[in-house]
């Protein structure tokens, strides 16, 4: 049986944050509907529980993951579509939500394949992401109002000693001018409470990750990857076997160059950044551990160390970027096989070999 079914109606979805816009062909192609309705659960209800089963097209954002899971409870075919894809889709001068729901319509009746689509994350692993997202914001408000701070205080010729974030509330305190200290301990204070509830979130992500997701315990063996990593890289991921090979994970996280080839052209480009922004981050850090003074011997560490010794303009960040790449690998790897962490497999499979 086909991935998509045949069905005699395609529906489509133009996503508004109060109105939906609606657009529903027959088997022919002709237009049989078009119209709104509300973008609550109940107005989806009152518009698609009682109609006979359709191919419903929607394109991905923050309303489409109840909206997907309630129509296929209605017992509808859903299609979320890759908005990336669809950006390049909807390239025009004459762009309306009209158009835009019967654009839909018309390439799911087509080949949804067309329209990349994506598959949603299980509702209790998007819940446990709102730890790692809630945590961010934390981290990016505390990374603002210290660099406020030490951007003040210079204005008046001192400083702030060099410390990390954590520690930056009981270093700045003392630091701070007398002058200052009206319009700054209020804020040191603040960034003092912030640091207090990013250690609050960082110990519950450890509770959460050793009862509901054991293997991280798995993925935290490489050395560089922490409990945030791996539990980020295992809700992000959600279900390993969607990937026909681990190598696919690289270019799902966005770490691969992009390809714009044409005829005889074949430009380097950059990485195509698509994916999970936070996850990626992380590897990023990861990798820039491992390759740093810190880092443990390992094959990881060697690969990317070879790419550096080459030389070149970019050549570090080039590697920093080669190793996430092989870290996303590895780790999916990990996961699915659960393989036990071997630091040096590839050299001592050669060594074998030789």
């Amino acid at each position: 049986m086909d991935e998509y079914s045949v069905t005699d109606r395609t529906v489509g979805l133009d996503v508004g944050d109060r109105e939906t816009y609606c657009c529903i062909l027959d088997a022919e192609g002709e237009i049989l509907e078009e119209g709104r309705f509300r973008s609550t659960q109940k107005g989806l209800a009152g518009r698609f529980s009682g109609m006979p089963r359709s191919r419903v097209i929607l394109e991905v954002g923050g309303m489409s993951p109840w909206m997907s899971r309630d129509l296929a409870a209605f017992g509808h075919e859903v299609v979320v579509a890759n908005s990336y894809q669809m950006g390049r889709i909807y390239q025009g001068q004459d762009k309306t939500d009209r158009k835009d729901a019967e654009t839909l319509a018309r390439l799911g009746r087509a080949d949804p394949k067309l329209l990349r689509p994506l598959q949603h994350r299980r509702r209790s692993v998007m819940l446990d992401r709102g730890l790692l997202h809630a945590r961010e914001i934390l981290v990016r408000n505390r990374v603002q109002l210290i660099n406020h701070v030490r951007g003040v205080v210079k204005t008046v010729g001192a400083r702030v000693p060099s410390c990390g974030s954590a520690q930056f509330a009981k270093k700045a305190g003392s630091a701070v001018p007398e002058e200052l200290r009206s319009a700054l301990d209020p804020i040191v204070a603040t960034i003092g409470h912030l640091t207090d509830q990013i250690r609050s979130f960082e110990r519950q992500i450890q509770a959460v990750a050793k009862e509901r997701y054991p293997e991280t315990e798995l993925l935290r063996a490489v050395h560089g990857v922490g409990d945030l990593t791996a539990f980020a890289y295992v809700l992000s991921i959600d279900d390993p076997h969607r990937f026909a090979k681990s190598r696919d994970v690289g270019s799902y996280l966005g770490l691969r160059p992009g390809k714009h080839q044409s005829g005889a052209k074949d430009p380097q480009l950059r990485i195509t950044r698509t994916g999970d922004p936070q996850l990626r981050s992380l590897l990023v850090q990861c990798s820039n551990y491992i390759l740093g003074p810190f880092g443990q011997d390992s094959d990881l560490r060697r690969f990317g160390l070879r790419l550096i010794e080459r030389g070149g303009r970019f050549a570090r960040k080039r590697a920093i970027i080669a190793v996430a790449r092989k870290l996303a690998v590895l780790l999916h790897h990990l996961w699915t096989t659960g393989e036990v962490y071997d630091p040096f497999y590839n050299a001592n499979r050669c060594e074998a070999a030789a």
